[in-house]
């Protein structure tokens, strides 16, 4: 018997709680939903995955019912408008207020020409 197959719930948190690749058929991830085009929709947790990780402890994984599950909101022009202001918002440099053409490392806060100290070329 696998260490973490319990299908009733009863030792972990009352949950149905399955081991690693051993989900039944019909339980997806929140990815795998979304993967299908679909969303929780609000239902519950169903079921979850616990498995060992060297480095973390045991992590866990929630299941959500595919036949509960609803279709993905359409994206809307206002959201995609919204959404493209975000992005060019990550992708202006604060110090030469350019457009980089990618996202600014978190790590700078600025273009890389910017971050070395290098001259832009007008």
């Amino acid at each position: 018997m696998p260490r973490f197959w319990d299908p009733d719930g009863t030792r972990y948190g009352g949950i149905p709680t399955y081991p690693w690749q051993m989900a039944p058929d019909g339980y997806l991830t929140r990815r795998q939903l979304r993967a299908a085009g679909l969303r929780p929709g609000g239902q519950p947790v169903a079921a979850q995955i616990l498995w060992q990780s060297r480095r973390l402890g045991v992590r866990a994984a929630y299941l959500y019912r595919r036949e509960l599950a609803l279709p993905v909101r359409p994206m809307t022009p206002a959201k995609a408008a919204a959404l493209a202001l975000a992005m060019r918002a990550r992708r202006t440099c604060p110090d030469c207020r350019r457009d980089a053409g990618y996202v600014l490392p978190a790590r700078y806060g600025t273009c890389l020409p910017c971050a070395d100290g290098l001259p832009l070329a007008a």
